[in-house]
């Protein structure tokens, strides 16, 4: 009977059928985890129990270990699905109306980065003379900015030597069973990376005789924790701070911002969809690197006599 339906059943079917092969699959997975969550907040709920006091008891308990942003996507899932029940009459009124969106307060979450210097020791250390390794890979992020799965999904013919850029266009769908090749994060991240000619060289030598589409690095399954943990020892090894290979992202935003370069280029360079992402996530290099502009400013008005 409708009336015995679990939430969380309906959710379930719900998803399957509107959302299954009709989203990307790392979009998908988010949909599995909030089905997840309903059977583990809610396992008992049937839809016709459902009122604005349950749902928003059950978005309260969520926010108890969510922050509000989490809490959003939470609750945008649950109603496009029970706006769906409602329109098919498994519910007669939204839950959902007038929901109150709480979370845990946003927990700032300090950046890690390399100094140059700490840049250096790392790849100093970096053997690139025995053919492609994670070396490369770290090699690679470290000079452009990218993401891990854009990195696993460059082929050969990404590069153009000849003009000195590499073409991002695809990621490598790591997390899936059946990994492949899959859309950038967003229209921002199809974008073309110049190289320097230290990079160009390096890699025309690795590349010369690999497949053109196939992914360089890409010889299995590949996971995140296991390249991790292998730049884990090279940073242990090199005696500098130990960082992810998001982490390497991180740092070669932060030289450039260090060396003058504009935040809007490193957000072209990085794949943001706008400059504002790149301001939030720097911000604090941003505020260091204002305040030497004060100074400078400061300086050259006082020698204005």
């Amino acid at each position: 009977m409708t009336q015995e339906l679990k939430l969380h059943k309906y959710f379930h079917q719900w998803m399957k059928l509107y959302k299954l092969d009709a989203v990307r699959p790392v979009t998908y997975r988010k949909y599995e985890m909030t089905h997840r969550q309903l059977i583990g907040l809610v396992p008992d709920l049937i839809m016709s129990d459902l009122s604005r006091l349950t749902y928003q008891q059950l978005l309260n308990d969520y926010a108890e270990t969510h922050e509000r942003q989490t809490v959003m996507d939470f609750h945008r899932h649950i109603k496009s699905a029970l706006i769906d029940a409602l329109e098919e009459g498994l519910i007669d009124r939204d839950p959902t109306r007038k929901a109150i969106i709480k979370g845990v307060q946003h927990r700032k979450h300090k950046i890690k980065f390399l100094s140059q210097h700490e840049v250096q020791d790392l790849l100093n250390i970096l053997v690139l003379d025995e053919g492609v390794n994670w070396d490369y890979f770290i090699l690679l992020i470290t000079k452009t900015g990218l993401r891990f799965a854009e990195a696993l999904a460059v082929t050969p013919k990404d590069f153009d030597f000849a003009h000195q850029y590499l073409n991002i266009n695809k990621t490598w769908d790591y997390k899936s069973v059946k990994s492949g090749f899959a859309p950038t994060k967003n229209k921002s991240s199809v974008r073309k990376v110049q190289l320097d000619w230290q990079t160009v060289i390096q890699f025309s030598q690795l590349t010369k005789n690999l497949p053109e589409d196939k992914p360089i690095f890409v010889q299995s399954k590949v996971y995140n924790d296991t390249v991790n943990h292998y730049l884990e020892r090279l940073c242990k090894k090199a005696k500098i701070p130990v960082i992810s290979i998001h982490g390497l992202r991180h740092t070669h935003a932060s030289l450039l911002l260090y060396a003058g370069v504009s935040i809007a280029s490193v957000a072209r360079r990085l794949g943001h969809s706008n400059m504002t992402t790149t301001q939030q996530t720097y911000l604090h290099i941003i505020q260091e690197l204002e305040n030497q502009d004060n100074d400078k400013v400061m300086k050259h008005l006082a020698s204005l006599i």
